[in-house]
């Protein structure tokens, strides 16, 4: 495989750990071959030294905040809130799943500080806000639109809809997912809080068809997000 714009790749790509260190081999494109590309997105480090990045193709050699200015141009409606009271492991995989999907924003509840390793660095590509409780929340989605999500000053703001397999929680396969809301998971075990359930305007669960009570909190917002985006990028109706 050639990368683009004369790029040299290596073989062996197999994906970054946090910091971006490699996993069993190197990663991603080496130094750039050829005269200068035109344009202010380009990183010259990166063009004389090589990617090593876990970015997708198109970003290779861009300088961070390019690439961060060039999701914000195209980012989807949905919002992604993680409740973190026990320095949960998996919050790192839901913030990466939210990356992958492109969400607004995501949004830490409780513990400011939270476990990253999981993220993979794909957290410094998103937009973070943290709140302490889920009222803080519930608040700040009250102020936002739901025709231009991140602007304030919105009548009804824009809907919590929790994941969580509670009694009472509907199927998540058979909800129509709004447009604009923000989908919010609780931790590995706990699941979501009373006071989060309280704030939520639905609470959805995923079918399951096995022994096992749960599944992992992880696979479980990757579920949710995909179910977004079937609904809103592909049309696909429950």
């Amino acid at each position: 495989m050639t990368g683009s714009g004369g790029a040299t790749p290596d073989a062996g790509e197999v994906g970054v750990g946090e910091d971006g260190e490699t996993l069993g081999g190197k990663v991603g494109v080496g130094p750039y071959a050829g005269p200068p590309p035109p344009g202010d997105q380009w990183d010259p480090q990166l063009l004389a030294e090589g990617d090593r990045r876990n970015v997708a193709d198109r970003y290779r050699y861009w300088r961070h905040e390019a690439i961060v200015a060039d999701l914000d141009t195209r980012r989807h409606p949905f919002h992604v809130a993680v409740e973190n009271w026990g320095h949960d492991f998996n919050i790192g995989s839901v913030i990466r799943t939210a990356n992958a999907f492109n969400a607004s924003a995501f949004h830490i509840v409780g513990r400011r500080r939270w476990n990253r390793r999981g993220a993979m660095v794909t957290d410094r590509y998103q937009h973070e806000h943290h709140h302490g409780d889920a009222a803080a929340l519930a608040a700040w989605a009250a102020t936002q639109r739901a025709g231009e999500v991140g602007s304030a000053g919105g009548e009804g703001g824009i809907p919590l809809i929790g994941i969580d397999n509670v009694p009472g929680s509907v199927a998540l396969e058979t909800y129509d997912l709004p447009r604009a809301c923000v989908l919010v998971f609780g931790q590995e075990g706990p699941g979501l809080t009373p006071q989060m359930q309280q704030v939520c305007r639905a609470v959805l669960h995923i079918e399951q068809f096995g022994s096992t009570r749960s599944i992992n909190a992880g696979a479980a917002a990757a579920i949710a997000m995909h179910a977004w985006v079937r609904r809103h990028v592909f049309d696909q109706r429950p």
